[in-house]
């Protein structure tokens, strides 16, 4: 083959450096935003945080959203709406407070179910050698409180320390178990609730008619067989409630009160609240950072060397492009956010079962942006309502055909599969093929297997297990 020139003409989306960083800055958390400003404002000598707010969107500064947040509580004065607190959100961005030392306050550290047995280990009189077994013991009990290691695995992992046998692991193991929480430590349901029966006092009522039926019945107490349970035992029907009540007491995961987890707090990225009779949306405030440019050194540009100037231009330029990019992040989201109000305002009306179907798409097309921009936008961005706190992606949902031709969210067809179980009668459950004729004579068109789907999402159990329930 011979070398030869050609000339093609095409068209590619180039992405500049200030696109991607638009881009990944639109589709991180608030929390993670402020992650990133922190690390752009130590490393960027041109960026500086300013005293009053930006303006974020027009007619959405701090002074505005206090004005509107005023009218808002005239009108409540007339009307049973009531408007939304923006004033707890201030102190974005302007420190913390100091406690009378000087320092931060600190959240104290959540003992878990861990430190919480080990705490007794070392109240407990026992000898080194099975405080070492005591404590590789309480590190291979899981969340739920349950060893999930075998003795040989246990025994292995001292083998550096010390030589121990089986039976001096189940010795200190049995001693575990009698720990806070009671049963802690137990290899399986069974011996878990019958360690926690044999710390009740001999006297108790239908204490060994319920170690039996944890002993040899547990399986059919699981499937409510009472009539077939009462003919093993020879017991009637009084003296057996008494010992399931007793059993009802018992806590057959006993780990799983303590955690580990701290408490998630959730900050509002926008507000949604009803001033004069209309539904308006507006930007928490501290949402869009107040960057700003260091003055003092852009007035060094001018005087200082070439070196210094090129790299202090270059600092200028990405801290406006940073600032540039955080509007359109806010304005985004404010654009998002009024859409979806809008398309929802029967939901925030008359709650879960008036939500309307939405996707990605109709928002796009509304705004004029592209999909992919509004998934960004919707994901973790949370909407605070008066019905409650939502992130965007909570009001999109696929929708199901009715009678008369249009659609019903997916998301309101699920409130009312949950209304409708909540008001059925505790003898007689709705089964799933009822409540799909039931959303039927509704005008909503749904089969059973979609109802049991949704039931499914719902961790709502079936029409037998909810009458054995009852």
């Amino acid at each position: 083959m011979k070398p030869a020139l050609q000339f093609r003409l095409s068209q590619s989306l180039a992405l500049t450096p200030q696109l991607q960083q638009a881009i990944r800055l639109l589709q991180l958390s608030r929390l993670e935003l402020e992650l990133e400003l922190n690390t752009a404002l130590e490393s960027n000598p041109l960026l500086d945080m300013t005293d009053g707010d930006e303006a974020e969107e027009e007619g959405d500064s701090a002074e505005e959203i206090e004005a509107a947040a005023s009218e808002a509580e005239a009108d409540a004065a007339e009307t049973d709406e009531q408007p939304l607190d923006l004033a707890f959100d201030r102190t974005e961005y302007r420190g913390t407070a100091l406690d009378e030392d000087g320092m931060e306050p600190q959240d104290a550290e959540v003992e878990d179910l861990r430190d919480h047995l080990l705490w007794q280990l070392n109240l407990t009189p026992m000898s080194a050698r099975d405080r070492a077994i005591g404590a590789t013991i309480i590190e291979a009990i899981n969340d739920d409180g349950y060893l999930v290691e075998t003795d040989e695995v246990i025994r292995d992992t001292l083998t550096s320390l010390y030589t121990v046998s089986l039976e001096e692991i189940e010795s200190v193991r049995r001693r575990i178990q009698h720990f806070d929480p009671v049963g802690i430590g137990s290899r399986s349901l069974r011996e878990c609730l019958a360690v926690q029966l044999d710390a009740f006092d001999a006297e108790t009522p239908g204490l060994e008619l319920a170690r039996a039926l944890v002993a040899d019945h547990l399986e059919a107490l699981a499937k409510h067989d009472r009539a077939r349970i009462c003919q093993r035992l020879h017991t009637d029907e009084g003296q057996f409630e008494i010992a399931l009540a007793l059993i009802r007491s018992l806590a057959p995961k006993p780990g799983s009160g303590y955690s580990n987890a701290s408490a998630e707090y959730i900050t509002p990225d926008a507000y949604a609240r009803k001033v004069g009779g209309r539904w308006q949306v507006a930007l928490a405030p501290g949402c869009q950072p107040r960057l700003g440019i260091n003055e003092h050194y852009a007035s060094l540009i001018a005087k200082a060397r070439r070196e210094d100037a090129h790299y202090l231009r270059g600092q200028l330029q990405e801290a406006r492009w940073l600032i540039k990019s955080l509007k359109t992040r806010a304005e985004t989201m404010l654009k998002v956010a009024t859409s979806i109000v809008r398309a929802q305002e029967a939901f925030l009306e008359f709650g879960a079962e008036a939500m309307r179907p939405l996707v990605l798409k109709d928002v796009a097309e509304e705004i004029g942006m592209h999909e992919s921009t509004i998934s960004r936008v919707t994901t973790r961005k949370f909407l605070h309502t008066p019905r409650g706190t939502f992130e965007f992606k909570y009001f999109f949902s696929s929708g199901v055909t009715t009678v008369d031709g249009g659609t019903a969210s997916a998301t309101a067809v699920q409130a009312m599969i949950r209304k409708l179980i909540g008001e059925e009668a505790a003898a007689r459950p709705l089964s799933d093929q009822t409540l799909a004729a039931e959303l039927n004579r509704r005008g909503i068109n749904v089969a059973r297997r979609t109802v049991a789907k949704y039931r499914e999402a719902l961790n709502i159990p079936s029409s037998n297990d909810r009458s054995r329930l009852g």
